[in-house]
C-alpha cells in the first residue's frame, strides 16, 4: 500500500450545535483521514476515541471550546500522528473499515426513503395523522 501526501488531520470543529450534515468528515475518512470533530452531528455516532479521530467541543463556551481543542491536539492527537508513524497508519485503517459501512449512501439511502415513504402514504406515522 502506497499513501500519498494529503491530510493527516480533519479538523472540524463548529460551536454545537452548529455542525451541518458532517458529510466531508464522512469523505475524508473513507480515504483514511482522521477526524478531530465537535461531538455534534454525525460525529456522535461515528467516533471511537483513539480509533477513528477524536471529538471536542460538546457543550463549551468558545473560549472553553479552544483550550479543550488545543489541550487535545497536544496530548492526545499530534503525539500518535507525528512521532508514531504505524499508531497513524493503524488508525487511519480503522477509519476507513469502521466509518466507511456505515456512513455510505448505500445504507443511507434506504433509510431516508423508507422515513419519507412513511411520513407520506396513507397510514403513514405523520405529525398531522399522529394528532388526529
Amino acid at each position: 500500500m502506497v499513501i500519498v501526501a494529503g491530510s493527516d488531520i480533519w479538523q472540524n470543529t463548529p460551536l454545537p450545535p452548529i455542525e451541518a450534515s458532517g458529510t466531508s468528515g464522512m469523505k475524508v475518512a473513507l480515504n483514511g483521514v482522521l477526524n478531530l470533530s465537535t461531538l455534534d452531528g454525525w460525529w456522535l455516532e461515528g467516533r471511537e476515541d483513539g480509533v477513528t479521530g477524536w471529538g471536542t467541543g460538546q457543550d463549551r463556551m468558545p473560549e472553553e471550546h479552544v483550550q479543550a481543542l488545543y489541550g487535545i491536539l497536544e496530548s492526545t492527537v499530534l503525539p500518535p500522528c507525528f512521532r508514531n508513524t504505524s499508531a497513524r497508519i493503524g488508525m487511519m485503517k480503522h477509519a476507513i473499515a469502521k466509518i466507511g459501512p456505515v456512513f455510505i449512501a448505500q445504507r443511507m439511502m434506504p433509510a431516508c426513503a423508507r422515513e419519507a415513504n412513511g411520513l407520506l402514504s396513507p397510514g403513514g406515522n405523520s405529525a398531522d395523522q399522529r394528532r388526529s
